[in-house]
């Protein structure tokens, strides 16, 4: 049985692994895809094409929630604090315009409400916020290989030392949003 009263929210926070990780561990969240979306390029686009910085693409991932247990402005909230909106194409060591801090919107409503958010947060921290706020285009599916990544290589050095602080960042700030 499918649940209609399902909802899609697409963010971008930097690399994908670390983003899919954090709402993995959210309840209320029913899948988590790693994919591009944000830029042009004939055909479909690969990670390496991607990673060039040539086709303009983010890094970002398509959480499909359900909004009687998880709000989409909660979803924004967590994403905007588990990743550093302040800092312009860069998280940590990756650098480029693939990682750069991004809401996709699907439709007017959640436009409006990227934007409260967004104003809402600009409290939270002492730089400006720098993340992008555009309408959704094509999202492409990344490579099978980094679906999951966290859960598939928790032990790779990547997902210590980067990944793992971003958890221990959402088990503090939102612990009462996330699955037991």
């Amino acid at each position: 049985m499918v649940n209609s009263n399902l909802e899609i929210a697409t963010v971008g926070g930097g690399c994908f692994w670390c983003t899919e990780a954090v709402f993995q561990e959210v309840k209320g969240i029913h899948k988590v895809i790693s994919g591009y979306t944000g830029g042009k390029a004939p055909g479909r686009p690969t990670y390496r094409e991607i990673c060039s910085g040539l086709t303009g693409h983010a890094e970002v991932v398509q959480v499909t929630f359900d909004p009687s247990i998880i709000s989409y402005e909660d979803i924004l909230i967590i994403f905007m604090t588990t990743h550093d909106p302040t800092s312009l194409n860069r998280q940590g060591a990756d650098t480029g315009t693939q990682y750069r801090s991004v809401i996709y919107f699907h439709n007017d409503k959640q436009e409006q409400k990227a934007k409260v958010v967004l104003n809402e947060m600009q409290a939270v921290y002492e730089k400006s916020i720098v993340t992008e706020l555009s309408p959704l285009g094509i999202f492409y599916d990344a490579e099978e290989y980094h679906q999951d990544y966290y859960k598939n290589n928790s032990e790779q050095g990547y997902c210590q030392v980067v990944i793992n602080p971003k958890l221990a960042k959402l088990r503090q700030l939102h612990s009462d949003k996330l699955l037991s």
